[in-house]
């Protein structure tokens, strides 16, 4: 069984101070995150059948293009390979999806608005 970390008391400890929290984006440390998050947030279904989040219960068709959807097929069979998690492609969309609309901040949308509408 794991034990949850205190990021305190580990802090405390080094002498350090917490400061708020950092995600990694790319590369080897975005690979490993990624993992992370499919491992904690799929299960299993109590009838069975493949793992997924449980909070998930919401179904929407969503337009992809060919490239997007061979990108995410060949991210999908890199984790079943080196991670030993069964993840979908469109799966591990979704769960992008939701990283990335969660750090979207109401700011960077404005900002992003603004740069739009100076463009036309």
């Amino acid at each position: 069984m794991k034990k949850n970390l205190n990021m305190d008391v580990i802090a405390k400890g080094l002498g350090a101070e917490r400061r708020g929290n950092v995600s990694a984006t790319g590369g080897f440390f975005g690979a490993m995150q990624l993992m992370a998050d499919i491992q904690a947030r799929f299960r299993v279904p109590g009838g069975g059948g493949r793992p997924t989040d449980p909070q998930w219960t919401e179904r929407r068709l969503v337009p992809l293009a060919p490239e997007t959807l061979t990108l995410l097929e060949e991210i999908t069979a890199n984790v079943r390979k080196h991670g030993g998690v069964n993840v979908e492609p469109m799966q591990l969309a979704a769960l992008l999806l939701e990283k990335t609309t969660r750090e979207l901040s109401e700011e960077r949308v404005e900002q992003i608005v603004r740069q739009r509408r100076a463009r036309r």
